[in-house]
């Protein structure tokens, strides 16, 4: 199976290059600082384009340890350094340098808290290089610390990865189901990130990991679908990144390799010997995964022997032996000698073929050791710990800060007696200066003094409240998320119908708890924080909240349709934020729409405004809750037609997103029934 390879080469065009991290709001304050980034987005450019050492040299020439560059530059210089040792030449003493490098940046909490992102994956680099050392208890503390991280800052692209790399461990240890379901999450974990070539090569890798473990698990309609999906995937965005062809032409033949693997399974050995054939001839060119092209002549040796076409097995043999002088993969040379010893053993030749079968158990035992290792630290036990011991810690900090407050109220407490003391004192000594005032002018005076305290103890309350909504949701977030990972394991491995529908029944509510508690913390934070804007164009967001969500659709045999514009049109959006309110209504169309029905999702423009149109034909909103759906809280809230849980935050969220970015947000009735969403932005210019 060509998943390991793969992985690597994804990795690194995902993690290795300082572009991704660097490209993105790094304003330097001199001349130098602008010069090193032009020369470190240039390094990075020729990085992807295949020429690592040049990209190394023009970056080595520009870097001389200036440690007064901004602290996203070094990290950029760094992280591209960890990539050229760890992914192209194989050092990693020097990768592991550079990843304790990029650790030792973040010296101060201020600088930990400013780039958290940065921060979680230096968390990454050191895990992936100490677990291929077969250090897995300390790859896994990382592995999680930087998932800690990620979710503390709300970091999605970073969750994904994390995802990506519970995957891989989950595929590794042979549990298949498991790792694709982590797959299919870090897919769409990774739809809000922005579109750079590296996360497209990413996703697209996710969906052919997703089809490789489901053709392990032996359902062949699942993982065709799958690597259908990735080589569609590839070819949608292929005229947007034709710069980079050579590297689409490595995926696609990566995908063909695992396709063929269907097709032996089905016994369609015509059709594996194509893709087979056609995966090496793309993946033996210089410069492509020569390996992955190895893999793929060694599955249609395997063929060659099966069909007694001997011939033509010894030549492709001697062909990948030809190649294996250069490249070196202990996967590749145990299944060759295994090959030879067969081939020699049909012919009588015991001699070669105890020769070359000796040469395979040396190399096999070697294999399963590295197994044995992996299997014996215990990947659910060592998450589970480190579970426990973060939410320790954080049960600790909340019995601190809840001490500090506590000695806090009492100051308050004695201050607000002795100020009301004063108050009455000061009441008691005026009461003789306005016994001369009519009654009408006392009662007034009464009644602005109650009005004013019931203002200014309405406004405390109200601050009171989403302080502590927003704390307690906080505090519930991890355990709950801690159970609904553990429940998610636990019915992975149920035994009867019975603890299966009571741990389902967990899981459900847990997850439901989750959105629920996620809904409160955006609700309570959404009007204090301004968000970040910038020029965006509209397409992209909604094409991709529309793929995101085509899984949730067809789980409903529902269609989503899109009329886009024909041209870019800029509005200035904070893309994160608009992302969500899509997402969240065409969530609710697929919610409150019937089986098998579609969903439009158009823009248009009017009256230079921008209108961005999701129309169903669902159940419609009836007239006696108009007014409320858009209320924070609203008892207006109903269940989805198949009985997905709502709770009545998601229309307000949007509406404050909406009018923080100047526009508006409205409904109206379908006149074919159901509900049409608009949300407007003023043009710019």
């Amino acid at each position: 199976m060509n998943f390991v390879r793969y992985a690597v080469i994804a990795t690194a065009l995902f993690l290795g290059t300082a572009a991704a991290l660097n490209s993105c709001n790094n304003k330097g304050n001199s001349s130098r600082e602008t010069n090193f980034q032009t020369i470190l987005d240039s390094a990075s450019a020729i990085f992807d384009e295949g020429k690592p050492k040049e990209a190394i040299a023009l970056i080595d020439s520009a870097y001389s340890g200036d440690i007064n560059l901004p602290l996203k530059e070094r990290f950029g210089y760094y992280n591209l350094k960890y990539n050229y040792f760890y992914h192209k030449i194989h050092n990693r003493g020097e990768a592991m340098l550079y990843a304790d490098s990029m650790l030792d940046l973040f010296d101060t909490q201020d600088k930990k808290l400013k780039y958290a992102s940065e921060y979680g994956q230096a968390h990454f680099f050191k895990g992936d290089l100490l677990f291929d050392d077969n250090h897995y208890n300390e790859a896994y503390k990382y592995f999680y610390q930087g998932k800690i991280i990620a979710n503390n800052n709300l970091d999605i692209c970073n969750i994904s990865d994390y995802s990506y790399r519970m995957g891989m461990i989950m595929y590794k240890l042979g549990h298949y189901r498991e790792a694709a379901s982590n797959f299919k999450n870090s897919f769409r974990e990774h739809g809000s990130c922005n579109i750079t070539f590296r996360s497209f090569y990413r996703r697209q890798e996710l969906l052919d990991n997703a089809g490789i473990c489901y053709s392990k698990l032996n359902e062949t309609d699942s993982a065709m679908y799958f690597f259908k999906r990735a080589l569609a995937f590839i070819e949608q965005y292929s005229e947007r990144f034709k710069t980079s062809e050579n590297l689409l032409d490595v995926a696609r033949g990566v995908v063909f390799g695992n396709e063929a693997n269907v097709y032996i399974t089905q016994g369609n050995r015509a059709q594996a010997i194509r893709l087979l054939k056609k995966s090496a001839e793309i993946n033996l060119r210089k410069g492509n995964d020569n390996v992955d092209a190895q893999l793929s002549e060694l599955k249609l040796a395997h063929i060659y022997y099966d069909t007694h076409q001997t011939d033509s097995l010894f030549a492709l043999l001697k062909n990948i032996q030809q190649q294996s002088d250069s490249i070196h993969s202990i996967d590749v040379q145990a299944d060759w000698n295994y090959l030879m010893a067969k081939y020699y053993y049909n012919r009588k030749e015991s001699a070669l073929a105890l020769t070359y079968l000796k040469e395979y158990d040396k190399l096999t035992d070697s294999i399963v050791i590295k197994e044995k290792h992996l299997k014996e630290a215990d990947v659910s036990e060592q998450i589970n710990r480190l579970e426990k011991t973060y939410e320790l810690d954080v049960l600790q900090k909340n019995n601190q800060s809840q001490k500090v407050l506590l000695k806090v109220a009492i100051i308050f407490a004695v201050l607000f007696f002795v100020i009301l003391f004063l108050v009455y004192s000061n009441w008691q000594r005026s009461k003789k200066n306005i016994k001369k005032l009519d009654d009408l002018n006392s009662q007034i005076n009464e009644q602005n003094q109650s009005l004013s305290s019931a203002l200014t103890e309405l406004k405390i309350s109200s601050q009171e409240k989403d302080r502590i909504l927003r704390t307690v949701a906080h505090d519930l977030r991890n355990p709950i998320g801690g159970i609904s990972s553990l429940t998610g394991l636990m019915l992975a491995e149920a035994q009867t119908d019975e603890q299966k529908e009571s741990i389902a029944l967990i899981k459900e509510t847990s997850d439901n708890s989750i959105n629920l508690i996620n809904e409160i913390l955006e609700a309570t934070n959404n009007k204090k924080v301004e968000q970040p804007k910038e020029p965006s164009d509209i397409n992209p967001i909604i094409a991709n909240s529309v793929e995101l969500l085509k899984f949730k659709a067809a789980e409903k045999n529902q269609q989503i349709e899109t009329e886009l514009f024909e041209e870019p049109i800029l509005l200035q959006l904070n893309r994160e934020k608009i992302w969500r309110v899509i997402s969240n209504l065409i969530s609710n169309a697929i919610k409150f729409s019937p089986p098998g029905s579609k969903i439009k999702v158009k823009t248009v423009l009017a009256d230079r405004e921008v209108r961005v149109i999701v129309e169903d034909n669902g159940i419609g909103i009836p007239d006696n809750i108009n007014e409320k759906v858009f209320n924070m809280f609203t008892d207006a809230k109903r269940p989805g037609t198949s009985g997905e849980k709502s709770f009545g935050l998601g229309l307000s969220i949007c509406r404050q997103i909406i009018e923080d970015h100047d526009g508006k947000i409205w409904f109206e009735p379908n006149p074919t029934g159901g509900t049409i969403f608009i949300v407007s932005f003023h043009t710019q210019g």
